[in-house]
Formats: structure tokens, C-alpha cells, sequence
């Protein structure tokens, strides 16, 4: 009689054991429970345990939860996400952070499903502040053109341009988008500001509500001008009262060069310059220096050749005879479109192509030549020779 009384027992706890484990089953199908999310963590199946309570704008993440089926719309502060149906699971959703910036940052994350019901997450959502194209990233080309009048517009290339935004010069004077003296493109890569007056040669600082940059380039930079044109000097015109036909002035006299150079022609923008305005260690350490330039070209420049040349005084080997084998070569095409524009050439791209040279107390050689093939009809002006540094401490 024990003995059946056991058997009962057993085959009753394995009915109810069954019973709770399809129970069980049942439940973790079921697309009815509440929906709740436990974590949020990278999409890196190696780093799968790297929680998040924060991304950046355009990162991957992986919801982690249950009853997420029906999620519709994933939204981060006032940005609604783009979701993927294939990425939507009963315990997961991957979605990327918006690169848009928010205009109202509440620091949460939404989701809304089918039947209209919505659930809250804090989460955060890294919004980079203004990058400024430098050396610090790479591309130096910050402005199209570093010299530009009060009232004149300028052009500022990076990323990360969110309205409202403003952008401060040196003198203590400040343009903002709140009264349309600045404007970004849609991708928030290309600012214009209308220069305000008042503005000094120096680093500029772009704001917005995510953080300030400054730039690693001077507006307006008057350091280490060798050649601005003051005096007459090589060939072409010395504009110090611009006509109806000259482009504006933007930093005292420039050069402008409107004549038929032929081939192997050497027609000099200037020679023979020797001065100290190129400090000891753009020498010793050229990889750190920028040789900049103004350039406006009327017409293009779409031939012949542009020799440059930093070297010894009383060697000059790059230029003997007329040779232009031991220099730097600007070579064509550029075009400008009758606008202001500055040249960026690595200085240790200009020196590499010299004669190798050392500290002369005394001074240096530079040279501006065209001296290439083909016949250029050119009409080109020419400002500000200088070498300035390529970055700037306190970013």
C-alpha cells in the first residue's frame, strides 16, 4: 500500500512540475506582459557586458528588456530614432542615437508602442561641441579665407554646428545666429558669419549650447609676415587704392599680376626677400608650421607653374640659372572665382623640397616664381607670405 501511495505522489509532482514549466513557457511567449527595460548596453558581442547610461550622436546601442515587441518609436530627448523592424525583439531593440542635435534635452529616452502606451528610460545623449577644421584634426583649411573686413562675410568649415550659436573674435566682439549674422548649413559642417566690428587679429571661439572651441588658426594673422607688398618688389602691381576693377584690400597693398606668362617664363611675385621673419624653430621643427598665403585669382590659374623657395642667402643653389629642380611646387589648378582665399601648405612640405637648411641669424631667402610648362594667361593677386604655427595651446 506504500508502495502505490509513493507511485501516486511521484506522478502527481511530475504533473504539477509540467504543469508550471509549460506555465512558464507560456509566459516568456506571451506578447501581453508589461513592457520593461533592465539595461542598455554596445552591440559589440565582445563587450556585450559594457553597460550604457549615456552615447554619442549616431552610436549603436542595444535596448535589452522584455515585452518589446511592439516597440514603434524609440525617441532620445526631442529626436525621434530611425528604427529597423528587424531589429525589434521581444527582449531587445537596436537602434542608433540621432546625430541631430536636440533642441529640448530632457536626458531620457522614449519608447512608444502599437497600443499607444510609452515608456521612460533616463539615458543621455553625448552632444559634441563645435569642432573648427585645424591642425588638430587634420584639415587645416578652418576659413576659406583668414582675412576678412568688418561687415565681410567668412567662412568657418567643421562639424558639430548647432543652432543657437554664436561666434566671438578677439577685441571682445561677438556674432550670433539669434540675429542672423550667423548661419550654418544643413549638415552642420559650414558656418558664415557676418564679421562684427571691432574685430582683432586671433584665435576665434564658436559656442553653442554643447560647449565653445577655439580655433588653432589666428583670424586676420599678422605674425611672421615676410612678404605683404608694402614695396614694390618682383613683377606686376602694387594695389594700395583698389578701382572699380581691383578686389577689396584686406591687409594694406597686395600684389596683382594681369599679364600673359609663357612657358618657362620666370616671372617673379618677388625674389630676393632676406629677412628674419620666420622664427628659429619653424627651422628646427618645420613639421609644426604652416606657409600660408592670400590668393585671388580674376582668372584661373590653369598652367605654367609656381616655384617657392625658403633657403640660404648666400647659397641659394635652388634658383641658379634659371633651375627650378630644388624647390616647392605650387602647381595649377586653383581658382578662387575673384574671391579672397587662403593657401595652407605644410612647411615641412616647402623645406623638404629646399636645400636643407639650418638657423641663419641673418635672415633667409624666399622666392615667389612662376617658372613652369604651358602659357598662363593670368590675372592673380597675391598677399600676407607668411609662417605661422600649426596649433595653439588651450583648445
Amino acid at each position: 500500500m506504500k508502495t502505490v501511495y509513493k507511485t501516486i505522489l511521484f506522478v502527481a509532482i511530475v504533473a504539477i512540475a509540467t504543469m508550471f514549466a509549460s506555465s512558464c513557457k507560456d509566459d516568456n511567449n506571451s506578447s501581453s506582459g508589461v513592457p520593461y527595460i533592465s539595461y542598455v548596453r554596445v552591440t559589440d558581442p565582445a563587450s556585450s557586458d559594457s553597460l550604457l547610461a549615456a552615447a554619442g550622436q549616431g552610436q549603436l546601442i542595444a535596448i535589452v528588456g522584455n515585452n518589446l515587441q511592439n516597440t514603434r518609436q524609440v525617441w532620445f530627448n526631442d529626436q525621434e530614432a530611425q528604427l529597423t523592424p528587424t531589429y525589434i525583439s521581444k527582449t531587445s531593440v537596436l537602434v542608433s542615437v540621432p546625430t541631430k542635435a536636440p533642441e529640448v534635452v530632457t536626458n531620457q529616452m522614449k519608447l512608444i508602442f502599437a497600443n499607444g502606451d510609452s515608456l521612460l528610460y533616463d539615458f543621455t545623449v553625448t552632444i559634441s561641441k563645435p569642432v573648427i577644421n585645424g591642425a588638430s584634426n587634420l584639415n587645416p583649411n578652418g576659413m576659406d579665407c583668414e582675412y576678412v573686413p568688418d561687415g565681410g562675410l567668412a567662412t568657418i568649415h567643421g562639424n558639430y554646428f548647432y543652432l543657437p550659436i554664436s561666434v566671438s573674435f578677439e577685441g571682445g566682439v561677438t556674432a550670433t545666429s539669434d540675429n542672423g549674422d550667423v548661419t550654418v548649413n544643413d549638415n552642420n559642417d559650414v558656418l558664415t558669419v557676418k564679421v562684427p566690428e571691432g574685430a582683432q587679429p586671433g584665435r576665434i571661439t564658436i559656442t553653442t549650447n554643447f560647449g565653445s572651441t577655439k580655433s588653432d588658426f589666428w583670424f586676420r594673422d599678422n605674425r611672421n609676415i615676410f612678404e605683404g607688398f608694402d614695396a614694390a618688389i618682383g613683377t606686376g602691381d602694387i594695389i594700395t587704392d583698389p578701382g572699380a576693377s581691383d578686389p577689396q584690400l584686406i591687409n594694406g597693398p597686395y600684389k596683382r599680376m594681369t599679364m600673359t606668362i609663357g612657358a618657362w617664363g620666370w616671372t617673379e611675385v618677388f625674389n630676393w626677400v632676406i629677412n628674419s621673419m620666420v622664427p628659429d624653430d619653424a627651422i628646427l621643427n618645420p613639421s609644426d608650421y604652416y606657409y600660408k598665403f592670400e590668393v585671388n585669382t580674376l582668372k584661373p590659374y590653369n598652367a605654367n607653374g609656381i616655384d617657392i623657395v625658403v633657403s640660404d642667402p648666400a647659397v641659394n643653389t635652388g634658383h641658379v640659372g634659371g633651375s627650378s629642380d630644388m624647390c616647392y611646387k605650387w602647381n595649377p589648378p586653383f581658382d578662387t572665382q575673384g574671391e579672397w582665399q587662403t593657401v595652407i601648405i605644410p612647411f615641412e612640405d616647402i623645406m623638404n623640397a629646399n636645400p636643407p637648411l639650418g638657423v641663419i641669424p641673418g635672415g633667409y631667402f624666399y622666392a615667389c616664381i612662376f617658372l613652369g610648362d604651358g602659357t598662363l594667361d593670368c590675372d592673380m593677386c597675391f598677399d600676407n607670405f607668411r609662417v605661422v604655427p600649426k596649433t595653439l595651446a588651450g583648445n
